[in-house]
């Protein structure tokens, strides 16, 4: 594993910690298991406010119990930190894809250029699921880039395959279409 990865992964842990002990320092003052008037409650907010009063007024616009704030911080660090690393992975996945296709000529760079495309489509695809169960449509700005990039493909889909009640499966027979593709692709590009 390398240094940059080990790095990260250390960072990760040690922000995720760090998460945990100020909702538990917040929720041992809010429920009064110490005291907030004594030395250590009043060190304990001292510690936990400033991290926790963001979570908490963010929580408030959104509707939501100001008093979860803490946990709310743990869950958005622990997601932050996979997503991080997730997306370091993925970097160091293409570098060293990269540098195989270099040294491989112009058939290693076909099958990465292949490779690349496939990755990038199924994380859209990925994005476009995750957006939809969050309720967020094709128009939220962030969530654009990702029907723009599968619409292609999914759409034809749909209509062949509707969605069965909840449930639609297109995204996931267009992922396989894609994985079909990518394996002839790199056949022809490799063979």
């Amino acid at each position: 594993m390398p240094a940059v990865q080990f790095a990260a992964r250390t960072a990760v842990f040690a922000a995720f910690v760090a998460s945990v002990l100020v909702a538990l320092a917040g929720w041992l003052v809010r429920t009064r298991r110490v005291s907030p008037f004594g030395p250590l409650g009043r060190a304990l907010r001292r510690a936990s406010d400033p991290v926790l009063r963001p979570v908490e007024a963010r929580l408030v616009r959104l509707g939501g119990n100001p008093v979860h704030a803490g946990w709310w911080l743990v869950v958005g660090v622990a997601a932050t930190g996979v997503l991080l690393l997730a997306g370091l992975d993925w970097a160091m996945r293409v570098v060293r894809g990269f540098a195989w296709a270099r040294a491989a000529g112009p058939r290693g760079s076909a099958a990465f250029l292949v490779d690349l495309a496939y990755r990038v489509l199924v994380l859209a695809l990925v994005v476009r699921v995750a957006a939809s169960w969050f309720g967020y449509g094709r128009y939220t700005r962030w969530a654009r880039p990702a029907y723009v990039l599968t619409d292609w493909l999914v759409e034809p889909i749909r209509r062949i395959l509707p969605p069965l009640g909840p449930l639609d499966w297109s995204p996931l027979a267009a992922w396989l279409a894609l994985w079909l593709l990518r394996q002839l692709l790199l056949a022809a590009a490799l063979g």
